[in-house]
């Protein structure tokens, strides 16, 4: 059964007193999508039209505030039916879809049934600035309609059923936009990112006994930024029982010695000293297939020079399974391997 709201508003004529002549009380409540557009009426039926206007974010509804206004001047009263938005998460934003319909009565005594879709948008208020954007109206598209208001009533706005809020992906986003603010160019200033790369992972630990149903995982793959030659990435690894955490991924610490300390010289030894963890990789991509991520670091623009690796989805976690470094600048792709457990003997 569908949930609805109605609102039932006046709108009057002149400078009458509010409370004399019926006027209807203020409403201005932004907690949630119904209350913002039954306040956006009830601004409108005050005729306190900037308040109506101010519910609307960077694209309004008409070229000016007064064009705005004049738009209503034949409007007497407006019946407002709200049914149940869909939720739906992008890019560090909410956004809901929410169906309405109205009843419009002109001052010549007519009736008007509209109904259609009012998108709004919610920015993750947890990550804005300075300038706050509280929920908004993004756009609304009302059309005629032949039938009385509860029969105009849509649905749904979305052609199927009310999306369901990705918990998972919203908090990736939140932990990335707050552990990369300032660092990583794919966080817009408002908080919000592209939609990461997504990939759901089953998997069993080794230990696992053969009736032991498979679990479930899920990558997440964030740009944060590109230089010459060079792009790179962030990834948050969820699973059922941890939760979701940032990936570290395992490095081996190299000391590269050249003949006669030329760096531009002949490589005579590489020795691994230790293994250091990286928060990001560079040319990185996940092979589902494979379950490895690999990256590609180029140490100048013609890759002559470079580090890569590969680590391999295994019991639960990435592990560092490759390493390849070709340390020299010689005009030639040639790159050594310094550890590997992927190939075989």
């Amino acid at each position: 059964m569908r949930t609805i709201l109605v609102a039932t508003v006046l709108v009057l004529a002149g400078g009458a007193s509010a409370f004399a002549q019926g006027e209807p009380a203020y409403m201005d409540d932004r907690s949630n999508p119904a209350n913002l557009l039954k306040s956006y009426y009830n601004a409108i039926n005050r005729r306190e039209f900037a308040r109506a206007w101010s519910y609307f974010g960077d694209t309004k509804p008409s070229s000016s505030l007064d064009a705005f206004a004049k738009g209503f001047d034949d409007t007497e009263s407006v019946d407002v039916l709200v049914g149940e938005p869909g939720v739906e998460g992008a890019a560090g934003s909410t956004f809901f879809s929410v169906p309405v319909a109205i009843t419009a009565r002109s001052r010549g005594g007519g009736e008007s049934v509209f109904a259609g879709c009012y998108t709004l948008r919610l920015a993750n208020p947890q990550i804005q600035g300075d300038a706050f954007e509280p929920l908004h109206i993004e756009k609304g598209t009302l059309r005629a309609s032949d039938k009385p208001m509860e029969e105009s009533l849509p649905d749904n706005c979305g052609g199927g059923p009310t999306p369901k809020a990705d918990a998972i992906l919203d908090q990736a986003r939140k932990m990335f936009a707050t552990d990369y603010a300032g660092q990583c160019t794919g966080i817009r200033p408002d908080g919000s990112t592209d939609a990461p790369e997504d990939y759901t992972i089953a998997w069993r630990y080794h230990t696992a006994a053969e009736d032991e149903p498979d679990q479930k995982a899920r990558l997440l793959r964030f740009f944060c930024g590109t230089g010459a030659y060079n792009e790179s990435h962030v990834y948050y690894l969820w699973k059922e029982v941890e939760g979701l955490r940032q990936v570290q991924f395992a490095t081996p610490e190299l000391d590269i010695r050249y003949e006669n300390d030329d760096h531009e010289g002949k490589v005579e030894s590489m020795t691994i000293i230790g293994y250091t963890a990286q928060d990001q990789l560079v040319n990185s991509g996940y092979d589902d297939e494979t379950r490895t991520i690999t990256s590609l670091s180029k140490w100048r623009g013609v890759g002559d020079a470079s580090s890569s690796g590969m680590w391999i989805f295994r019991d639960g976690a990435f592990t560092l399974v490759k390493y390849e470094v070709d340390a020299t600048y010689d005009g030639e792709i040639n790159p050594e391997t310094v550890l590997d457990f992927d190939t075989g003997p």
